[in-house]
């Protein structure tokens, strides 16, 4: 099989070329590719930046779909030809990819390829951390920053459809497509979101805050909660270290959250899948939800679809496609 292999430059090439097509253990399936989707974590590995969770794929891509190619001795439920998709740990660039079975999801026949693999990493970080570490519940506000990234465009589309009012921060070119999904959307580099949030809050604060900025938002997402607030941290986009009010977090009976996926066990991300499939997998079924997709290359593009992410204008996900639609 090909698979995107990252050359040892200046510029960490990425090349599509021949490698090992892996095999299936007992509790695994084979997929064939067809199609996998770009995240920052990507960006981060190819740089060095990111090790990969020890014996797993060297490969980039953290979920993928396409169809079983092939099944361990003790899976059931899947058979040769299925569509599905998934999340990974790792190997989504590459024509073939191995994953545990109880991490599948099916594909619909109303769903495209390019669809499902726009779904798993950012849908299960928004109900993740927004639904179960935060414990949402309808009502709940939410203000979820770098709105209009693939977690962030996810995450709207979830607090809409489980009852929760949004508020969302995002540079100026995006901040009219997050208006037009219907909630508050604060133009971070013109506003301070601190008092807008306050302004739109009644100086309640929200009650749940989804933040991949890390340092610089610290202090003002602490006072951005309301009493019993949730701030999620999921990224560190500005950096790690910051001078923390203490006084806040105990009088407001706060919460500081620190999550990641990856790395989860393969328990723990069983646990997300079934709680997934059950709550939010038939609103895609439905249509209800649908992933938001910027543009869509061919894995060939690899490098390009990187550079485009790193420049910091996408709205939603970035598709590579490694066989076509029709």
């Amino acid at each position: 099989m090909k698979a995107i292999h990252v050359q040892n430059n200046a510029q960490n090439t990425l090349v599509w070329q021949e490698t090992t097509t892996p095999a299936p253990g007992p509790d695994d399936v084979l997929l064939k590719v067809h199609a996998t989707a770009v995240n920052r974590a990507d960006l981060l590995q190819r740089a060095g930046r990111y090790p990969v969770p020890a014996g797993q794929s060297e490969i980039l891509g953290l979920e993928a779909a396409g169809e079983v190619a092939a099944i361990g001795a003790n899976v059931r439920g899947w058979q040769i030809g299925d569509r599905a998709c998934c999340l990974l740990t790792g190997g989504g660039y590459a024509e073939m990819v191995v994953t545990p079975a109880s991490l599948l999801l099916p594909v619909p026949d109303s769903m495209t390829m390019n669809q499902a693999a726009a779904i798993p990493e950012v849908f299960y970080t928004a109900f993740l951390n927004i639904f179960m570490e935060a414990n949402q519940k309808p009502g709940d506000h939410v203000l979820i920053h770098a709105a209009a990234s693939g977690v962030g465009t996810a995450a709207i589309q979830l607090c809409n459809v489980f009852q929760s009012p949004v508020i969302a921060t995002a540079s100026t070119s995006k901040i009219a497509y997050l208006k037009s999904l219907g909630v508050e959307a604060i133009d971070r580099t013109q506003n301070d979101f601190q008092e807008r949030v306050a302004a739109l809050t009644n100086n309640r604060g929200v009650d749940i805050i989804l933040d991949p900025v890390g340092a610089d938002y610290l202090d003002k997402n602490i006072l951005s909660l309301a009493p019993g607030g949730r701030l999620v941290l999921i990224g560190l986009l500005s950096g790690a270290k910051t001078e923390l009010q203490i006084s806040p977090i105990l009088m407001k009976r706060l919460r500081i959250i620190g999550s990641v996926l990856r790395s989860r066990t393969l328990q723990e991300k069983q646990d997300i899948t079934t709680e997934f499939r059950q709550r939010v997998w038939p609103l895609f079924e439905t249509g209800e939800l649908k992933p938001v997709i910027h543009q869509v290359f061919p894995i060939q593009n690899a490098n390009e679809a990187h550079e485009l992410l790193r420049s910091n204008t996408t709205i939603g996900k970035l598709i590579l496609n490694i066989i076509p639609e029709d």
